[in-house]
């Protein structure tokens, strides 16, 4: 999933939304606790089921859609989205592809219990060194994963040379910021998801120069997919609106996501805007996020596609 789930700090908002890259290391910090945090990448997708759900059918029924027999699905984390793919795609075999072992066996898991083992397989890879074991494909599925390679122009690439005449690369980047909360709290300066965004934004930028092979893109990826020797087939937004009052799931997801980010952030807001967090995670607090009415959950993906001729 910018932030990816295996990073120590934030570096954006999205990629904790089911997909994080299939690197086996971390860019900036400690290797996470992953009994922690593949509950919250797994509840984070299930979230969003029936985004990635509409999104794979837009896929499938595009009058330019290959026959999918086999799909690869890059930084897989948990497995939700793959298992997903495999039901959208029924004849295909899904393989989801992860650098974190723990993950892979989540993935295994739900499988099983989806009945979709026999379709869902899982690979140990770490990208892009180990992009071209990875085998043809008729669509790879990448949900925020290409910005977490330093040659991103190198990466698509190496995808294109993955798929199948005809086939389809789907990428996950950009879209809008998640919003949980009211601008004005009651308490604080008004404004602090803004902030926190902002904060974030620049610990991505950081990621991206620490990457190794680090390359400056402009994000078009129209333009990325045309110089991977790919076709363009058109771009969409996916939009996850879940409006106050939360259910008891988006609400726990909401509290885990600020817990996340007050902590990676706490060298990067003023005190006020800690002690604001702090506050907002609060059990006790009526003025919390365990029990404030007005917590919502609003976000958009956006899906690019590119297609080898």
């Amino acid at each position: 999933m910018s932030n990816h789930s295996g990073h120590g700090h934030r570096h954006g908002r999205q990629d904790l939304h089911h997909e994080r890259p299939a690197h086996g290391h971390d860019h900036g910090g400690a290797e996470p606790d992953w009994d922690v945090m593949a509950p919250l990448l797994e509840r984070n997708a299930e979230l969003s089921s029936a985004q990635y759900t509409e999104a794979a059918r837009w896929i499938a029924a595009l009058p330019t859609a290959p026959k999918v027999s086999r799909v690869l699905d890059i930084g897989a984390g948990p497995g939700v989205v793959a298992c997903l793919l495999a039901e959208v795609f029924p004849d295909a075999e899904v393989v989801a592809v992860d650098g974190t072992p723990a993950l892979l066996e989540r993935t295994r898991e739900r499988a099983r219990r989806l009945g979709l083992d026999d379709r869902v397989t899982t690979l140990h890879a770490t990208l892009p060194e180990g992009l071209p074991g990875l085998g043809e494909a008729d669509l790879i599925w990448a949900g925020n994963t290409l910005h977490h390679m330093g040659d991103q122009r190198a990466a698509l690439a190496g995808f294109g040379e993955l798929l199948r005449p005809g086939g389809t690369v789907a990428l996950v980047e950009g879209g809008l910021q998640v919003r949980q909360l009211p601008r004005d709290l009651g308490f604080g300066n008004p404004g602090l998801e803004a902030r926190m965004e902002a904060a974030e934004a620049e610990l991505f930028q950081r990621m991206r120069a620490e990457l190794p092979d680090a390359r400056r893109e402009v994000e078009d990826w129209a333009a990325l997919f045309g110089a991977a020797g790919l076709t363009p087939q058109g771009t969409r937004s996916f939009l996850l609106d879940l409006p106050a009052p939360l259910g008891d799931a988006a609400r726990e997801q909401v509290v885990a996501d600020f817990t996340r980010r007050r902590d990676g952030l706490r060298d990067h807001l003023d005190t006020d805007d800690t002690a604001v967090l702090d506050r907002l995670l609060d059990p006790e607090d009526p003025a919390g996020l365990h029990r404030r009415p007005d917590v919502f959950l609003l976000l958009a993906r956006t899906l690019h596609l590119g297609r080898r001729a």
